[in-house]
């Protein structure tokens, strides 16, 4: 059972940045996707970022140019650098990975963005 862990989350000032990480218990090489999703209070979970196992990314619209995914084999890591963050960007942050047979959630990192 592959297990995935998120961290970074934090409290940051508006315009300011985080760096959340996901690490994958096994291999990143037996996922084919790999992304997060937040779910901010009162609204529904939605897909923040996803990237493949070849590198393409795809952004929802209101983080691009402003949030960045990457992977590392190596580490067996996703991040997500999230930059210019706003009070709307608040949220439980989920890293997920998408296998030929399933899909693993993370538990979640609050990511709170106030002055």
């Amino acid at each position: 059972q592959l297990q995935l862990v998120e961290s970074g989350g934090g409290l940051v000032q508006p315009g300011g940045s985080l760096r959340l990480s996901c690490v994958v218990s096994g291999s990143l090489v037996s996922m084919d996707v790999m992304g997060w999703y937040r779910r901010a209070e009162g609204k529904e979970r939605e897909l923040v970022a996803g990237i493949t196992s070849d590198g393409r990314t795809n952004y929802t619209d209101s983080v691009k140019g402003r949030f960045t995914i990457s992977r590392d084999h190596a580490k067996n890591t996703i991040y997500l650098q999230m930059n210019n963050l706003k009070p709307e960007d608040a949220a439980v942050y989920y890293c997920i990975g998408t296998g030929p047979t399933a899909a693993y959630w993370g538990q979640g990192t609050q990511v709170t963005v106030s002055s």
